[in-house]
């Protein structure tokens, strides 16, 4: 026998049709004479069942099934009596009385119940992971990824854009999050560096000539791990030449439409644009969330004459006073939800969170309101966009502060207070980042994006004397709060690229040794360009739901960087670390402390 249909395909359409069906047993169920078994593959899932009086052999085989078991059966497919019919399941009308069965493999018992689903620890469905990809929800994500791939594989090569690989051996760089080593057998002593992303050699493809380059590519980054992060993950790589952001823009647009489309989605540009520092002030995050409002609002005018201490003198220090408005929450909050939400601001970095409500018999707060002139109370609400029925919630601190406090507070309480539309698909670009940001630790300039983005040609006059002026020609994309996606125009001058690295403190000698490659090539005539990469893994989760990547990647790391399938990173043999000249030392043990017995 060989399978000529999947399971799922199948419909009354194809009643009377001899077919051959194969699959994992999903279900068994013995009625004493009939059995009736559920069939699964990728495509769905038909029942079967199996009748002594029609065919003992069958049946006698179907007694020796279990769940798991994997079998091949063929025969005609038939209508459902009247009264069993399951009309909200795709093959819910129709069943098949197999003329033939043959048993392809037994299984063991499973370690986990797959129906249970995400109620088995991670750390189980990880080790199992085969057993964790029968289920219908995990292949469900990972034929969306492959749908959504195609379909920006396809979008790309309507518009002229050449899939070309790059290498995954490549050069250790100074930017950026720690680079994966890779010690050289044929070259002792040297190490390669698995790459972050594959932009140097993207750039060098435009001074190629190539144009129009993608890559689905594969990244590494040595780095902490959260729930939408992976040390080896995904990127769609893109770079295009003699173009500017709305190219950049509209590609990506169109780009995103098309893989919306395989989740049922349909989204519209052009995406709102707003520049970095109108989301860092009105919404305390360079990723906002816009399905919902509460906007973050600046009060520092009141502050500046109050005869509240605590404001005045932040504010005269050149600190800010901001605040968030919850609509219509005055009646609905208890003091105790207002202590919670101080709690809560505290944790996030404030020093303390006030509050008014404005109720229909007055005014109260958290103790702010003897200090405050009827006038400023009344100023402060129409500055908060506050009626009667509304709390507003204020910190003041520097301005760096409160925007992360307010930011973060604002995502918490729409969470918390149901506000946030889950129907809503909100996409927008962010533009205008600063260049640089300092480093404390470092005590330096470091480049917000990477070092190849290109500042705004009206910056580079005061470049010089105030880099941290300087706006970059960077933009991010960002959906629901999330970023999936961004790039730059690129630095193609190598005079402007040198200034760059000198003022993150890359010397010219260190500047030649990590990127001289680069700094050639753009003296060979490079042509104006830039790129944009969207986050593959990130996208899909996003697109289906789910709260992690690696729900939507078939054999993801845990949080500690570990494979529980195969035991992933492991030991080498010490043979193989002999051909690299390379020892393993056993890590050093913490010295033991003693108490004083005094």
């Amino acid at each position: 026998m060989k399978r000529s249909i999947g399971c799922g395909r199948l419909s009354l359409d194809d009643l009377d049709k001899e077919v051959c069906v194969a699959g994992w047993v999903n279900v068994r169920r013995d009625l004493g004479g009939l059995i009736f078994l559920e069939l699964r593959d990728r495509s769905g899932r038909l029942q079967l069942v199996a009748d002594p009086n029609k065919n003992k052999d069958v049946h006698e085989k179907f007694v020796t099934l279990r769940n798991e078991f994997v079998i091949i059966a063929r025969g005609k497919i038939t209508r459902r009596p009247e009264g069993t019919e399951k009309p909200d399941q795709p093959t819910g009308m129709i069943e098949l009385y197999p003329d033939e069965m043959e048993l392809l493999n037994t299984s063991r018992p499973l370690p986990f119940q797959l129906e249970l689903g995400q109620q088995v620890d991670e750390s189980l469905r990880l080790k199992y992971r085969y057993l964790d990809l029968r289920r219908r929800e995990m292949q469900r994500n990972l034929i969306l990824r492959s749908r959504v791939t195609i379909a920006i594989r396809k979008y790309l090569d309507e518009n002229d854009f050449l899939d070309v690989e790059t290498p995954i051996l490549t050069k250790a760089t100074p930017e950026g999050a720690r680079d994966f080593l890779v010690p050289s057998r044929l070259t002792p002593g040297s190490w390669y560096a698995l790459p972050q992303s594959p932009q140097l050699f993207k750039q060098t493809l435009m001074v190629s000539g190539l144009e129009r380059y993608y890559q689905v590519a594969r990244c590494f980054r040595d780095e902490d791990l959260r729930a939408d992060r992976q040390p080896e993950f995904t990127q769609v790589d893109i770079e295009m030449s003699f173009i500017n952001e709305e190219d950049i823009f509209e590609i990506s647009e169109g780009l995103l439409q098309r893989a919306f489309k395989e989740a049922d989605v349909d989204i519209k540009g052009p995406f709102p644009r707003l520049t970095y520092k109108e989301v860092m002030d009105r919404f305390g995050s360079d990723k906002p969330d816009l399905r919902f409002e509460m906007e973050i609002k600046d009060l520092t005018e009141v502050a500046k004459t109050c005869e509240f201490r605590a404001f005045k003198e932040t504010v005269a220090a050149g600190g800010v006073l901001k605040a968030l408005c919850l609509k219509g929450m005055a009646e609905k909050s208890s003091r105790k939800d207002l202590d919670g939400w101080q709690e809560v601001a505290k944790g996030f970095g404030a020093k303390a969170l006030a509050w008014l409500t404005f109720k229909s018999e007055g005014v109260k707060s958290s103790g702010i309101d003897k200090f405050f002139k009827p006038e400023e109370i009344e100023q402060m609400r129409q500055l908060a966009g506050a009626e009667t029925g509304d709390i507003v919630l204020l910190v003041a601190d520097t301005y760096k502060v409160v925007t992360n406090v307010l930011g973060r507070l604002r995502l918490k309480l729409a969470e918390d207070l149901g506000l946030i539309d889950e129907s809503k698909h909100a996409l927008l670009w962010v533009v205008d980042f600063p260049v640089f940001e300092w480093n404390e630790d470092e005590n330096r300039l470091e480049a917000v994006h990477h070092p190849f983005t290109s500042p705004r040609l009206e910056d580079l006059e005061n470049f010089d004397t105030q880099p941290e002026l300087a706006r970059a020609r960077a933009y991010d994309c960002v959906y629901n709060g999330c970023e999936i996606g961004g790039g730059s125009i690129r630095i193609h001058s190598k005079d402007v690229q040198s200034k760059v690295f000198s003022k993150i403190g890359l010397t010219e000698e260190t500047a030649r040794e990590k990127f001289g490659f680069l700094l050639d090539a753009l003296d060979s005539g490079a042509p104006p360009h830039g790129g944009i990469a969207f986050g593959l893994d990130r996208l899909v989760m996003l697109l289906a739901g789910c709260k992690s990547i690696r729900d939507v990647i078939a054999f993801p790391k845990t949080q500690s960087g570990a494979c529980l399938l195969t035991d992933a990173p492991s030991a080498a043999p010490d043979e193989q670390l002999k051909e690299l000249q390379l020892k393993h030392e056993a890590p050093k043990q913490p010295a033991k402390v003693t108490a004083d017995k005094s």
